[in-house]
């Protein structure tokens, strides 16, 4: 898999605005040395997050913890130091300009006050782990070194490596994805509900289709939201969404725009308007229509499972679907500036690259970690299966997706264009305005966003 090199200029263009005053630059040329405060340290750690995902990771398995509030906003770790979480939503981009306005005061807070550490999602983790950027310290300056990282899959580096091949970020997580469905309606529908004879149904997107209508004859959705199919056909692009100063809208994002206006249209899916809302979660409880869901690791255990309840557990299962995909993914990233290094890497080590915790991570929350030997002993061991899943061991399958993850079509833009591109088509999906008319307000947005872009081409 080649990785994805992003030009200075154009990382430059997004960070100029957000990150100044970090040590950005927009000149090219060697990046400078990162800061870090080595002489003792620090009392509080400073951690931003988006959701509390990572901190019950770190509160339940990194061994230096002694305990936690009661609001879970401080963890005290046994030598007296106290990490302090700062939680901010990821949804429209809220989470990134808390982190830039904090890491815009970097140089001038005081110790206690600085960002010591934070999280990155691929959608925009080479805005942060650009060299020129200058706002995070490559591993190797904590003393982490590539042996430490051997056994985590390459694209989990390869996503947080800069253009000078400074590897500035880890995560304990891969995630490939799946088409998760409910049993019971499988079995209802197709007349069987193994993971294999689902597969042969889903194979393609042609079939999918065809099994969508299957679904609707049966008085079944095949989905809940257009926005469930997105990061799919995102994923399988061509091309990157800007060139220069161009937004390229891809082919394939086309084609999910012409499916996901048959759905709507021929009554397919829910029409629920997005992902993350209550409808949205209803629909994956035990009472629910709603065939499946494409999730990747994360969202079976962290998402599904507490949505489906006890009544939904064990009804469902898991298959390839029409095509592989991932879906987000939490890299730690040492902040400029820190003067918690030690207790930086001790973290980072236990929870992304010591696989005796991260097997252990696995077992316990059915989330896949990142030790490709760890996961390839699960996949093969005959006893290992998920309650939920109906005792399928969907590690194997998400094993054999992880190592073909491709980032090469990621850049900085991915977010906030995925973003308004879904945006801009919804009313067209409902019927309220005309495709034309979408394609023009995603035109207005995108350069809106990014006032470096002037044009945008449409296949």
């Amino acid at each position: 898999m080649k990785r994805k090199v992003v030009s200075v200029l154009l990382v430059a263009a997004m960070t100029m605005g957000v990150l100044a005053g970090c040590g950005s630059s927009n000149k090219g040329g060697s990046a400078k040395k990162a800061t870090i405060n080595t002489e003792k340290e620090g009392k509080i750690l400073n951690i931003y997050v988006w959701n509390e995902e990572f901190q019950s990771r770190l509160n339940d398995y990194y061994s230096e913890v002694e305990k936690v509030s009661d609001d879970k906003s401080i963890t005290y770790l046994k030598d007296g130091t106290e990490i302090h979480w700062t939680v901010n939503p990821n949804e429209n981009g809220v989470y990134q300009d808390k982190l830039d306005q904090a890491l815009q005061k970097q140089a001038d807070a005081s110790d206690d006050q600085k960002v010591d550490m934070f999280l990155v999602e691929a959608d925009y983790a080479l805005k942060y782990t650009d060299a020129n950027a200058n706002v995070s310290v490559p591993l190797k300056d904590l003393g982490i070194s590539d042996e430490d990282l051997a056994d985590q899959y390459q694209y989990t580096k390869d996503v947080v490596t800069d253009a000078n091949g400074d590897l500035r970020g880890t995560s304990w997580q891969a995630t490939p994805g799946l088409f998760a469905y409910r049993r019971s309606i499988a079995k209802d529908v197709f007349g069987t509900d193994d993971p294999e004879k689902v597969q042969e149904k889903l194979a393609d997107w042609n079939k999918f289709d065809a099994a969508a209508k299957e679904m609707k004859n049966k008085g079944y959705f095949m989905l809940s939201s257009v926005a469930d199919t997105f990061r799919v056909f995102s994923n399988n692009v061509s091309g990157k969404w800007v060139d220069g100063t161009t937004v390229k809208v891809d082919p394939n994002l086309m084609n999910w725009v012409k499916q996901s206006k048959t759905y709507t249209d021929e009554g397919l899916n829910h029409k629920v308007g997005g992902q993350w809302t209550d409808e949205w979660n209803k629909d994956q409880a035990a009472d629910s229509k709603v065939f499946g869901f494409f999730y990747s690791t994360w969202g079976i255990n962290f998402t599904l499972q507490g949505n489906a309840g006890k009544e939904g557990a064990g009804d469902w299962a898991v298959c390839d679907g029409p095509q592989p995909f991932y879906w987000g993914g939490s890299w730690l990233v040492a902040a400029n500036g820190t003067d918690n290094p030690k207790h930086i890497k001790d973290i980072m080590l236990q929870l992304t690259a010591n696989k005796d915790n991260l097997i252990k991570i696995t077992k316990d929350t059915q989330d896949y970690t990142n030790t490709t030997s760890g996961m390839d002993e699960l996949a093969k061991d005959p006893k290992y299966g998920s309650e939920f899943l109906g005792g399928q061991n969907h590690i194997a399958l998400f094993a054999e997706v992880a190592p073909t993850i491709d980032m090469s079509n990621i850049s900085p833009y991915d977010q906030g264009c995925g973003e308004a591109f879904q945006n801009a088509f919804g009313d067209y999906f409902n019927g309220k305005i005309t495709e034309e008319k979408a394609k023009k307000n995603f035109e207005t947005a995108i350069k809106e966003k990014y006032p470096e872009l002037t044009d945008v081409e449409w296949p």
